[in-house]
């Protein structure tokens, strides 16, 4: 019954982490696309430049900050 009740806690959390990678990889797909989006006015005003979105939309979706999947 010990072994049952360990192993079903152990597998829970891992699902819950590919939900959460999941959602974190979606957002950071939309957030980038949204970047993409900026005039060059919006990119000054944030303090970036054009090269400096270029390489953030140019990441995979799945490269998250390790604090989204908390």
């Amino acid at each position: 019954m010990a072994y049952a009740i360990a192993r079903s806690s152990i597998s829970a959390p891992r699902r819950s982490g590919g939900i959460a990678f999941f959602r974190a990889a979606v957002a950071a797909w939309r957030q980038r696309r949204a970047l993409e989006r900026l005039d060059a006015n919006a990119r000054r005003d944030l303090g970036l430049s054009q090269a400096d979105v270029t390489r953030e939309i140019n990441r995979p979706a799945w490269d998250v900050p390790q604090s989204w999947l908390v």
